[in-house]
């Protein structure tokens, strides 16, 4: 019995000393979680706030709309450029504008400013929209609503910053008219199943003159005007900005680009 009890002892010690030995060498090192490639792609930031950076598509420079066309047949955009900013065109048969290249998931940079002397009220007021995906003639995309909302009352999930008829903006920061507006977006296309059918949901940030507007907001669909919103299968669309039919004057638009994500 003694013999036994000695045996057990010892057993027991070495547990106690195999234990400690096991525990360091499983100790967890810094380098276990350190990752070394892919290396990011280095990329030059504006020289100035909302300055495009070097990998960057500019759609809008101020000079032409070289990178836009007719929404409605693709033939040439039509809206007005004058001194380093583009305004709406409501003249019979000119329309929205759309890029000429189609997107996927991206960051895109937009500023806009409502007319000083607006006029109007309600949707009737400096009335456009960035269509984040224009996915085809008679199709409603996927908008986010461009309008006066400064002292302008409407209803929530129609006004600037709304991803419209779905989600309202968390906060209103809009600058009165006459002064220039900004949107900063990262926009997460959906993805559909071969039958069609909704694989992944669209996502959407949105900054609104540097206010978190929308955060990682889960779209349900197209954006419509009436009815409830449903998905509807695409691959690939351009970013197309809205010529409203509303009898207020023209908004405009300046410094526009893009940057593709992987």
């Amino acid at each position: 019995m003694r013999a036994q009890f000695s045996v057990l002892l010892a057993l027991s010690s070495l547990v106690f000393v195999v234990a400690p030995l096991a525990a360091q060498q499983t100790q967890p090192k810094p380098e276990d979680t350190e990752i070394w490639e892919p290396v990011p792609a280095v990329v030059t930031p504006g020289a100035t706030c909302g300055a495009p950076p070097s990998d960057a598509i500019v759609l809008f420079d101020g000079k032409n709309l070289d990178e836009w066309v007719s929404a409605q047949d693709h033939t040439p955009a039509q809206w007005i450029v004058h001194d380093g900013i583009v305004t709406v065109s409501k003249a019979k048969g000119v329309g929205n504008i759309e890029t000429k290249k189609k997107f996927k998931d991206y960051q895109l940079h937009i500023e806009w400013r409502i007319p000083e002397n607006i006029t109007g009220s309600g949707q009737a007021r400096g009335n456009s929209g960035v269509f984040l995906a224009s996915t085809g003639p008679g199709d409603d995309g996927y908008e986010l609503q461009v309008l006066d909302s400064y002292n302008n009352k409407t209803y929530v999930n129609g006004q600037a910053g709304s991803i419209y008829k779905q989600s309202p903006p968390l906060v209103n920061p809009n600058r009165k008219p006459g002064e220039w507006q900004t949107y900063d977006i990262a926009w997460t296309a959906p993805t559909f199943n071969d039958d069609g059918s909704l694989k992944t949901p669209a996502y959407v940030t949105v900054f609104f003159n540097g206010v978190l507007v929308q955060n990682h907001f889960e779209l349900k669909g197209q954006t419509l005007y009436i009815g409830k919103p449903f998905y509807k299968k695409y691959d690939s669309a351009p970013i197309k900005l809205q010529a409203h039919g509303d009898k207020s004057e023209p908004i405009s638009f300046r410094n526009i680009w893009v940057r593709e994500l992987p």
